[in-house]
């Protein structure tokens, strides 16, 4: 295997373009203080990932096993770019994202790569996962399923979206109610109607945040 596309390659790789101005800056976003950052811009990481897109998903699996934050999201991104390739084995990559779920543990990681890698494999295909994680006690689960959604709704199949955002309309946490206001205005930038619809219905349950951000598809 050519040595840049391996783990231990991509983390020798990382530690070369890190700084510790960068470090201090990643840590003010993390959720979980015992998330180690190495203190690499996301747009050296993202270069990273692409370069390494080809690695083989058993490397990747490896990167995931990391405790470092770029690690993981140089693994979630290669994963997303191989998503976007035409004739992408789409079902592995999904296996490989769902089994290590609970490595995708920040709001961008999932981000990253849950609608291409996850959204993007389900258009076609039973959706009971999406809402098996909807309805979990972790936070970042329930974050998943609304943020893979995306990419259903991107293709105009608006019904199992909707169905998720009624699971989460009244969710407590902001990290779910900021994505579910994206999903709203998604849909009613497809179908207005329907979105007026759900606001009427459980405007009242959504934080004002997300409710702005739904609404901001009926303005103009």
């Amino acid at each position: 295997m050519p040595e840049s596309l391996n783990a231990a390659a991509v983390r020798a790789q990382l530690d070369d373009a890190a700084s510790a101005d960068e470090a201090a800056k990643i840590r003010t976003r993390m959720t979980d203080d015992r998330t180690e950052v190495i203190g690499v811009r996301m747009g050296t990481v993202f270069e990273i990932a692409k370069k390494n897109e080809r690695m083989p998903l058993p490397e990747v699996d490896r990167l995931l096993d990391s405790d470092a934050y770029e690690m993981r999201m140089v693994a979630v991104s290669i994963l997303d770019f191989r998503a976007r390739r035409k004739g992408a084995d789409r079902a592995s990559l999904y296996e490989l994202w769902m089994r290590r779920l609970d490595r995708i543990d920040t709001w961008d990681l999932i981000d990253r790569s849950a609608p291409r890698v996850v959204g993007w494999y389900l258009v076609d295909q039973p959706r009971d996962v999406l809402f098996d994680l909807a309805r979990s006690a972790d936070r970042w689960h329930r974050r998943a399923a609304i943020t893979a959604a995306f990419w259903i709704i991107r293709t105009g199949d608006l019904d199992d979206p909707l169905a998720l955002c009624e699971l989460l309309a009244a969710d407590p946490e902001p990290f779910v109610q900021n994505n579910v206001g994206v999903a709203l205005r998604e849909i009613g930038r497809i179908d207005p109607g329907r979105l007026e619809q759900f606001l009427a219905r459980r405007g009242g349950d959504l934080t004002a945040h997300a409710r702005r951000t739904a609404r901001s598809a009926l303005k103009g």
